[in-house]
């Protein structure tokens, strides 16, 4: 099974970091409210960067380094991420 980290901008412009198995179904419960308290007043919420691992010990490992990056940082990533990903998909 597959795990994600990943990145929601949300309707504030904050940036909410996690990690999950389901992205599609995390997604919906963030937009849906039943997410976690952070963007549940924060939404909607846009899923602006993801990243996969094969292990929940690596998607958890990641979203803890991202959660330490500054503002500008998470911004160049997600940069990256867009950069990379053209397809639209994000």
């Amino acid at each position: 099974m597959e795990n994600y980290t990943y990145i929601l901008e949300c309707s504030d412009g904050t940036y909410y970091t996690g990690w999950t198995n389901d992205i599609k179904k995390r997604l919906l419960s963030h937009n849906a409210g039943k997410g976690g308290k952070y963007t549940r007043v924060r939404r909607p919420v846009k899923l602006v960067y993801l990243e996969i691992f094969y292990t929940k010990h690596e998607a958890m490992s990641r979203e803890a380094k991202i959660k330490q990056l500054t503002r500008k940082e998470k911004e160049q990533l997600i940069t990256e991420y867009k950069r990379n990903n053209k397809n639209g998909n994000s």
